[in-house]
């Protein structure tokens, strides 16, 4: 499932070196950019000779032949991003350095850095004068750099082994953001890698895969970070999606000589086995640290169309049409007001056997005995979640992006709401519109758990929202802005019933 058609795929460059033998540097990059849907193009700084058991030796292009590669591409083919590998010559270092400074601003690229000091098999690329120009040049350029431990450890001019400072200190040097490759740490069950970056601090974990068929794992994980973010994708988001993109090629890595073999490159990553475990290092809510102390109601029938009202009086109109889901989201009133209407609503959810969830106020959702209560991210963070799981409500939480819907995930609700979808009136949104692949994606990730699209979504719209996979559709203007909203729900509701009823059969 490539994130764009062939008609409009980002370019995303690699400034790498050559493997003859197929599994790491530009050959690994190219199959990654192509398995998420991107065109790669292609810097080659060097020529190795290696194959599945070592690396022999190599030659580095004319430093002539370097920069007239890197101007060629940028006057037809400018990218989105560019992952920059191995590049074992000074003054090729060095006119890169100077040719980032020249254009990045400009074309405002994003840049994810592997700083490959050194082979798998052991061969040395490593130079002194190299990590200088690392530190005083390159570091300052880079969106993200992702260094195994030898190589943090060598960028680094900290002689005590400490991880966090030592990313740190390239932080200093300029770097935006470090992901620490956790890789080198065999004595651990789970590899777990570490993103330190401007506003966010998590860790990422993984199973340990025994396959010894893992050449190129560097490689790879950088342009897919690369290619994420070329699609669209925030950093942290690229990490995360590039990490379950390396589990996903790792865990069918294949042979190809008497050596480690090559990653198998599959596609876009949806299996839920190959998400990371999010650990946040500066944020703190129950679900997210303590996953498994908790266990929220399901639910019970598919949730299917999902009206959001702003008030009683709206919840009246609906009642006699007998919806069988409503979200409750009230954002004016007093104290009181509020309080009020949630009883009330309750009490009336209770005659019309009407699911009922209560956006926000899960004090209240509690004490009267609401369904379920629902949850945006900012909520998770003040919200008792054991207190709600204990009451027996059900839990909705609202997503916006990958690092929201991983952290949602491990919370395991009754419902993860994806959104927003479309362009939306009926409340400010920090983010873009998610659009339909991205939903898509997210629906296939969560075969296991119900979802509902959210945002922007009106009967001309519902359609295609269904076809994404997702399990209910939450509507709001779609109804309370419409002349006759009775009539417009009853024609939703009509049309998402025959839709799961179609696909029942």
């Amino acid at each position: 499932m490539p994130e764009h058609t062939s008609e409009a795929k980002p370019i995303v460059w690699t400034i790498a070196s050559s493997d003859c033998g197929g599994g790491a540097g530009i050959q690994a990059d190219l199959h990654t950019f192509a398995a998420l849907g991107c065109h790669g193009c292609s810097v080659i700084a060097a020529v190795t000779a290696q194959n599945s058991i070592e690396v022999v030796g190599y030659e580095s292009v004319s430093p002539a032949l370097f920069v007239t590669q890197l101007n060629c591409l940028l006057q037809d083919m400018p990218p989105k991003a560019i992952k920059i590998g191995l590049i074992p010559d000074v003054t090729l270092l060095e006119q890169l350095a100077a040719w980032l400074t020249q254009h990045k601003a400009q074309h405002q690229f994003v840049v994810i850095a592997d700083p490959v000091l050194s082979s798998s098999s052991g061969y040395q690329f490593a130079r002194q004068s190299q990590l200088c120009i690392w530190r005083q040049q390159l570091l300052p350029l880079v969106d993200l750099l992702t260094p195994n431990l030898p190589e943090l450890a060598l960028l680094s001019t900290m002689p005590t082994p400490n991880d966090e400072m030592q990313a740190a200190q390239l932080r200093q040097f300029g770097c935006a953001a470090v992901l620490i490759k956790g890789g080198h740490a065999t004595d651990q069950a789970d590899s777990c890698d570490h993103y330190l970056g401007v506003d966010q601090q998590f860790s990422l974990s993984l199973p340990r895969l025994c396959n010894t068929h893992n050449h190129g794992t560097g490689c790879v994980l950088s342009s897919a970070i690369a290619a994420a973010c070329a699609q669209g994708y925030a950093l942290a988001d690229s990490v995360i999606i590039a990490r379950a993109y390396l589990q996903q090629a790792l865990a069918n890595g294949y042979a190809t000589g008497n050596g480690a073999g090559s990653l198998q490159h599959h596609s876009w990553p949806v299996t839920p086995s190959y998400w990371p475990l999010l650990t946040c290092d500066n944020e703190q809510f129950a679900g997210a640290t303590q996953p498994d102390n908790l266990s929220f109601a399901g639910m019970t029938t598919p949730i299917g169309l999902y009206p959001v009202v702003d008030s009683v009086a709206w919840l009246k109109r609906l009642l006699p049409l007998e919806p069988d889901v409503v979200q409750l989201r009230i954002k004016q009133g007093s104290a009181a007001d509020i309080e009020r209407q949630i009883a009330e609503a309750v009490l009336l959810s209770r005659d019309y056997k009407l699911r009922l969830f209560i956006n926000d106020y899960w004090q209240l959702a509690i004490k009267y005995g609401a369904y379920g209560v629902h949850l945006g991210q900012q909520d998770l963070a003040s919200a008792n979640l054991a207190a709600i799981a204990a009451a027996g409500l059900r839990l909705g939480i609202s997503t916006h992006n990958y690092t929201e819907l991983t952290r949602a995930r491990q919370i395991r609700p009754s419902y993860i709401a994806l959104g927003h979808i479309f362009t939306t009136q009926t409340k400010q949104m920090p983010s873009k519109p998610q659009g339909l692949v991205r939903l898509k994606y997210y629906a296939a990730l969560c075969r296991d758990i119900p979802t509902v699209a959210i945002g922007g979504i009106d009967a001309t719209r519902l359609d295609e929202v269904l076809a994404c996979g997702v399990t209910g559709v939450a509507v709001v203007s779609a109804i309370t802005a419409q002349q006759q909203p009775e009539q417009a729900f009853l024609t939703l509701k009509q049309r998402v019933e025959q839709h799961y009823a179609h696909q029942i059969k």
